[in-house]
């Protein structure tokens, strides 16, 4: 484990813009989703920074460096009556893995989460990374089995709004 004066979590500004979209590219590099990427920084600064603002970053940093980030927002369970927060991106580069940065910015989001009255901090994370999966579990994080996550984008996204 790093000592906390090795790391540390700050909120992103708009100077990161640059820096957020590395992490995107390098995130979906090691998810085999490169292809995926679209986004530019004209794009995450709008959402990111504009108004409305759309989700918050926070850059992880190691002895001064930037090494990880987490993008996230808040969504609402009706359940609850509550917001919670969904973890979108968790991203630390591979060099800097094990070295408690991530759960560093997993404690930070749930103090968060707590301090915003919310009830849940949630995520997803594909079915091949077990490393990922250990470690979340390792944390008391549990899989929602019994949930499938759909997703409209495209054309059908499209077809959908044009009815």
């Amino acid at each position: 484990m790093p000592s906390e004066a090795n790391c540390s979590i700050r909120k992103a500004t708009e100077d990161d813009v640059g820096l957020i979209l590395a992490f995107v590219r390098e995130l979906a590099e090691y998810e085999r989703l490169s292809h995926e990427v679209v986004a530019d920084e004209t794009a995450l600064r709008r959402s990111l920074f504009g108004t409305p603002c759309y989700a918050e970053v926070l850059i992880g940093e190691y002895n001064d460096q930037p090494v990880a980030f987490a993008l996230f927002f808040h969504n609402l369970s009706t359940f609850l009556g509550r917001p919670g927060i969904y973890l979108e991106d968790l991203y630390v580069k591979p060099d800097f893995r094990g070295k408690g940065i991530g759960r560093k910015m997993l404690v930070h989001l749930a103090n968060l989460a707590i301090g915003r009255g919310c009830g849940r901090l949630e995520w997803s994370v594909l079915d091949w990374n077990e490393p990922a999966i250990r470690f979340y579990k390792g944390l008391g994080a549990v899989p929602m089995d019994q949930w499938t996550v759909f997703r409209l984008t495209g054309e059908a996204l499209d077809r959908l709004a044009e009815e």
